[in-house]
């Protein structure tokens, strides 16, 4: 089982800290939802999380099986099992989609793939997200719509197989049949059925809404807000948020 812990982490953009002593420890096979409201920080938390350029962490840790993170570039930090799906994923012209997870695959130090295997893996993984077989073929990420950049980011999360996935709004610019796709296929990655000989995924799913809650079925709720957790809960928490909104909450505490 692998773990991911972060303790009293605080930074953001350089110059305007965003996030505030926020600590979560996130175990194989657990899902974790951090909700909020705009601005709270929790995209900039993701990105400290993966070392994005120009947000700084100023405090704090965060370890993988024991490894610091915050002191490795975003590749060794890929390289150590940690998946980063922002929430605008970026188009990568001239780079194919294969070329890119060979490469993000060997990084890590895993045997190299035989293209025809790694292209029978694509296509079995876009078949169940309902991808179009297209857009296997083009640049990553280029001329596809939000929604299929959101199902190219699910794609690339069941072929890199990490240890833990930090997801940024994978829910946004989805319609209900996406939706339903993409959080099946992040389901199954964090409970893979048993004897398929799968590691468990970790995942924290950033999100405003319950709507992707109701496939994930999170373990634990986390409330962010002005840059802290002010409270935490089962899903059960996130009932809650849907009945009375985030206005109930404040960084004091609630």
């Amino acid at each position: 089982m692998s773990t991911l812990v972060i303790e009293h982490l605080s930074g953001g953009l350089a110059g305007s800290p965003l996030v505030e002593d926020v600590s979560l420890t996130i175990r194989s096979g657990e899902v974790h939802a951090l909700m909020g409201p705009n601005g709270a920080g929790k995209s900039t938390l993701g990105r400290l999380l993966m070392g994005h350029p120009g947000c700084v962490a100023t405090a704090g840790s965060v370890r993988l099986d024991g490894v610091e993170l915050l002191s490795l570039p975003t590749w060794r930090r890929a390289a150590a099992g940690l998946f980063f799906a922002p929430q605008d994923p970026t188009e990568v012209p001239g780079v194919a989609l294969d070329e890119a997870l060979a490469e993000a695959l060997a990084a890590r130090g895993a045997a190299p793939v035989a293209r025809e295997s790694l292209a029978e893996r694509l296509r079995e993984v876009a078949g169940e997200i309902s991808l179009p077989p297209a857009l296997l073929e083009r640049a990553l990420n280029v001329d596809a719509s939000g929604g299929e950049k959101k199902r190219l980011e699910t794609l690339q999360l069941a072929v890199l197989a990490p240890r833990f996935a930090v997801l940024d709004e994978l829910d946004s610019g989805l319609d209900v049949d996406a939706l339903r796709d993409v959080a099946r296929a992040v389901a199954r990655a964090a409970r893979p059925p048993a004897g398929s000989g799968s590691s468990a995924l970790g995942v924290l799913a950033i999100t405003h809404y319950r709507r992707l809650l109701d496939v994930l079925e999170p373990d634990a709720v986390h409330v962010l807000v002005q840059g802290r957790i002010v409270r935490s809960g089962g899903p059960e928490l996130a009932d809650e948020i849907e009945r009375a909104g985030y206005g109930a909450y404040s960084a004091a505490g609630a």
